[in-house]
């Protein structure tokens, strides 16, 4: 899990899955908040027929008060720059463009893609000077 997502329930499945980077960097506001955030939807679906329930609606918001005894917060304050993945850069004759993990994944692959303004192939360009 990467990005600015702190955390996932996998309802269907069971089990959580959490971004490593936001839980190291903060550790005791994931035990504090993300951890019961997420099982809170886990309890909610398995519980009380959750399939028809909003994700942050009324019952979530009274699994978090009223037993974790929290303020039922859909988002979180994590500084994420670190976690975000950084772009892959690719270069035509007229500008820079960045490639997501995916794409470039694609590029490796063999794809080729096309600049839509001046028509050459993209070539990567191994460093990102952001």
């Amino acid at each position: 899990m990467k990005g600015a997502s702190a955390g996932q329930a996998h309802l269907g499945r069971g089990g959580l899955r959490f971004n490593p980077v936001l839980l190291k960097d903060n550790r005791q506001a994931f035990f504090d908040e993300v951890i019961p955030h997420e099982m809170a939807h886990w309890l909610v679906f398995h519980l009380a027929n959750g399939t028809r329930l909003k994700p942050h609606g009324r019952e979530w918001q009274s699994v978090m008060r009223n037993l974790f005894g929290l303020v039922p917060r859909v988002t979180h304050r994590f500084d994420i720059q670190r976690s975000q993945p950084r772009p892959y850069r690719y270069e035509c004759g007229c500008q820079i463009h960045h490639f997501t993990a995916r794409r470039h994944a694609l590029v490796v692959k063999g794809r080729r893609y096309r600049c839509r303004h001046c028509d050459q192939t993209l070539v990567y360009s191994a460093f990102e000077n952001l």
